[in-house]
């Protein structure tokens, strides 16, 4: 871990500055719970109480990042002779203040109050199969969400704005740089793949698998995986995530009695979040160097557990044993089936979720489109679901034929999450570039085939987890890998991998 040397004297005012970012912070993260709470265990009654009560967590959280005091602490402090630590905390502190005191409380709290009355109206909609029941909340978010975009900077883009919520160091020409050249390189891929003649081994696990047994094998891989449940917890959810502390790391998962792959890859998936989580710094907990760096940086943790290890031969010659014994019925499949069956490329599977590792990102290009025209007003709401099945069928040559398996499926706009999409995709590029690098010092199919994640571990905490946010997304990524975020290695990666499986 790189910390500064300390300066002589730690000033006065960076004590109660202090006091205030961990107070802030424990708040935080109380509401963390409740949303967790609310999606996987809270019944379905409670959510008029449950709306107020985020509300009221995040109005004090707004009142105490804003309050006056606060100004004049990051004021006095910004001229204060800092360490490097220090001065990182208060830059973080300060990109936040400068947003927050832009948008009135009474705004905040109406964002907050919506997005907790949309998850059932999303809820609804998704299980009745009409997008007529969520828009107009959707709407309501769409038009609360600009005008917060106004009030932080009228003179920008309200997307950008927006987009900088969840990646301040990266800016939107980046995102819109990166999927432009992914829809340019992988299109032509998709097509070459979708022509092959090559038979992959895709009906390998083909089947009935019980809940209770894919349950019981997924916590035999995170504790291959050492995922350290002492400090977490798996449940499940009908939208997989992760949440929590360095101290309470959770991960959920779903299951589906028909497909245990979909089970494994979602749970590996969102064990990299939950170890990059649990390992951030004990002794930051509260300040920014203990929080993890942007979405970007968080989702390439994700996808290079799932993509780098979880979908590698030597991550099969590992775990088919241990499947096997869990499930005899697939004692006959060989390590290269499972392989094949794990990297297959599914020609029409219209669930961003479900894609798998190379057509992912075209609906990630679908989302990232339509927010931006509905953000920036040159898509109407009522116009979604026509919009969403058009760029389907464009991009990926297959149109929904539900609105449950269209425009509903994600969770992330009833959130009022509008610019997190394209983090999905920037995570996957950042993953194959910290692959690369690993690579270069660890034999990483080696130590996957021998279950030895130790080492794998240890260089991820070094280079990523244990920094917080002690750098800036750009300055943590050249560190780590030794050079800017490039979208080389991503389509390197999957060239010569979907070359090879499918003679594309």
């Amino acid at each position: 871990m790189a910390t500064d040397a300390t300066a002589e004297e730690t000033p006065e005012e960076y004590e109660a500055f202090l006091g205030t970012v961990k107070r802030l912070t424990n708040v935080r993260n109380a509401a963390g719970i409740l949303n967790w709470d609310q999606e996987v265990m809270m019944p379905e009654g409670g959510t008029p109480a449950r709306s107020q009560q985020l509300s009221a967590l995040s109005a004090v959280s707004h009142e105490l990042l804003t309050d006056e005091e606060t100004g004049e602490q990051l004021d006095a402090l910004e001229a204060a002779d800092l360490n490097g630590d220090q001065r990182a905390i208060v830059r973080e502190v300060r990109r936040e203040y400068d947003r927050a005191t832009s948008v009135p409380t009474e705004l905040v709290e109406e964002i907050s109050k919506t997005t907790s009355e949309a998850h059932p109206k999303w809820k609804q909609a998704r299980e009745e199969d009409d997008f007529s029941i969520f828009a107009p909340t959707l709407e309501k978010l769409v038009e609360l969400k600009r005008e917060y975009a106004e009030h932080v900077d009228p003179d920008a883009d309200p997307y950008a704005v927006l987009f900088a919520e969840y990646e301040p160091y990266l800016d939107i020409e980046t995102a819109d740089r990166v999927l432009t050249r992914l829809k340019e390189e992988l299109v032509p891929l998709i097509d070459e793949v979708a022509d092959s003649e090559a038979d992959l081994a895709t009906d390998a696990f083909s089947g009935e698998y019980p809940e209770d047994k894919q349950e019981a094998f997924v916590r035999d891989v995170l504790d291959e995986l050492d995922y350290d449940f002492d400090r977490g917890r798996l449940d499940t959810a009908p939208h997989p995530f992760s949440s929590g502390t360095q101290f309470d790391a959770r991960i959920t998962t779903r299951f589906n009695e028909e497909d245990p792959m979909g089970a494994l890859l979602s749970t590996v998936h969102e064990f990299g979040h939950a170890t990059y989580t649990q390992g951030l710094p004990d002794e930051h907990y509260g300040t920014p160097l203990g929080e993890s760096r942007d979405l970007s940086v968080h989702e390439s943790q994700s996808r290079f557990w799932e993509n780098h290890v979880g979908r590698t031969r030597a991550f099969w010659e590992l775990m088919l044993p241990a499947m096997q014994e869990q499930f005899p019925q697939l004692e006959d499949v060989t390590v290269e089936e499972a392989y094949e069956a794990a990297n297959q490329v599914y020609d029409d599977n219209l669930i961003r979720v479900e894609a798998d590792e190379l057509t992912y990102h075209m609906h990630i290009v679908v989302r990232f489109e339509i927010e931006k025209q509905l953000i920036r007003g040159e898509l109407d709401v009522e116009d979604v679901p026509e919009a969403w099945n058009d760029k389907y069928e464009e991009y990926l040559g297959i149109r929904p034929d539900t609105d449950a398996d269209g425009c509903l499926q994600d969770i992330h706009w009833s959130h009022g999450s509008f610019g997190y999409f394209s983090t999905y995709t920037l995570g996957s590029v950042l993953a194959a570039q910290i692959d690369d690098a690993v690579r270069e010092e660890l034999a990483v199919d080696e130590l996957v085939r021998e279950g030895e994640f130790e080492p794998i571990h240890e260089w991820l905490t070094e280079n990523v987890h244990s920094e917080g946010c002690r750098y800036t997304t750009d300055e943590l990524i050249e560190r780590a890998t030794g050079e800017e975020l490039t979208a080389d290695y991503f389509v390197d990666h999957v060239t010569e991998k979907y070359g090879e499986l499918y003679d594309a």
